[in-house]
């Protein structure tokens, strides 16, 4: 009976701060003006890791016309005194949830769970920064892989929590993504330069990134993931490019019962709504496409245009891959590091044999921390293909 009632007790203190984290969300409206990163609010999180300290933050960043958007996402902090200039920042970017608000990784009772390897980070000495990206948590457009849009609200959420108060944060940054997360760190670091130039990039790591659009859809769209992952990202470009498209339409590339199925599946969650995604999604495996979104204008200029590589990254980035991985194939992330080495870029490449795109950042998570660390000293842990 007593450890029936610490569950309830649990559950109790679970949904009290859950109702205390709603009204964070809500965006004022009219949106005050405010430069990139700059804070709306913050909130205490009281779940924060032993040894350190944690905020929801609401920032500004920027929407896909360049109108100021609010965002919203989650900064830790080791305790202790920091090192000269401040703590370095691990710049996270996270892996599908979804593609509305409900789908934050912040805004549930465990906010900080899906920040991959955060405690071993922290006890490196970083502090880290994770935005939930635009109409995640704060409500408003879907950027599901809008490559820019992502890469500006993980940039900005450096700039939030280096606006917190009490809290010093370096100029430092590492940037740290995981499937579709891979693809925002990737565009974060290839913007930097021209969006955050007060910013220092340092290094880069990505596991099973979301780095080939055109393969990783082409290579998915037989099963319910690659429909759900064409649901999402289909439903947030026919949104983000009608304006500048006048008439485009779900049905220039999609059957008409997909359309109107990923208008549905837009609104549910990766996690606590999987059911129902599939319900949906499977019925319409191998009637999906109405025409190949690669070959088809202007479809596939909007997944060149969100594909990473067209810009030098200008920090080294180490990319990580599940050989075992049935998502992100790992020929989809041979080819791209074969196009960025020819490119010039400067990667180093590590593959794990036994890994799937579910426990990549599992096996990888040494090989990360030692590049990291490395990076921070001013050296590469891995070789590099080019320089």
């Amino acid at each position: 009976m007593l450890a029936g009632c610490g569950i309830w007790d649990d559950l109790e203190e679970h949904e009290r701060q859950e109702d205390a984290a709603r009204p964070f969300y809500e965006v004022p409206d009219p949106l005050p003006a405010g430069e990139p990163g700059e804070l709306i609010r913050s909130l205490p999180i009281e779940t924060a890791p032993a040894g350190s300290r944690a905020w929801r933050v609401l920032y500004h960043s920027t929407g896909t016309t360049g109108d100021d958007i609010a965002v919203s996402g989650t900064v830790v902090v080791p305790d202790g005194e920091p090192p000269a200039g401040g703590w370095p920042v691990i710049a996270w970017a996270h892996p599908t949830t979804g593609a509305v608000a409900e789908c934050a990784p912040s805004s549930g009772f465990a906010p900080l769970d899906l920040i991959e390897g955060m405690d071993d980070l922290l006890d490196d000495g970083f502090a880290i920064t994770a935005t939930d990206y635009p109409g995640l948590g704060a409500a408003g457009p879907s950027s599901y892989l809008l490559g820019d849009v992502e890469g500006h609200a993980v940039l900005d959420s450096v700039r939030a929590g280096r606006a917190l108060e009490g809290v010093e944060l370096s100029t430092d940054v590492f940037f740290w993504g995981h499937s579709q997360g891979g693809q925002a760190a990737l565009f974060a670091a290839q913007d930097a330069a021209g969006y955050a130039p007060e910013l220092r990039p340092v290094a880069a790591a990505v596991a099973a990134p979301a780095a080939e659009l055109a393969t990783l859809l082409a290579d998915d769209i037989d099963d319910v993931s690659g429909v759900t992952i064409g649901a999402y990202a289909f439903t947030a470009y026919q949104a983000a490019y009608e304006p500048t498209h006048p008439g485009l339409a779900l049905t220039d590339i999609l059957t008409p019962d997909a359309a109107a199925a990923a208008v549905k599946m837009e609104q549910l969650c990766l996690f606590g709504q999987n059911s129902e995604l599939h319900a949906i999604a499977t019925p319409l495996i191998g009637g999906f496409l109405a025409a190949d979104p690669s070959t088809t204008q202007p479809w596939s200029d909007f997944l060149v245009e969100n594909t990473p590589g067209a810009a030098p990254f200008g920090v080294p980035v180490l990319v990580v891959q599940g050989e075992s991985d049935e998502l992100v194939r790992p020929s989809a992330t041979a080819d791209f590091v074969t196009r960025m080495c020819a490119a010039g870029q400067r990667l180093a490449y590590v593959g794990y044999p036994t890994a799937t795109h579910a426990t990549i950042v599992i096996q990888a998570l040494p090989d990360v921390r030692a590049w990291f660390l490395a990076a921070r000293e001013g050296s590469t842990s891995r070789a590099l293909c080019a320089a």
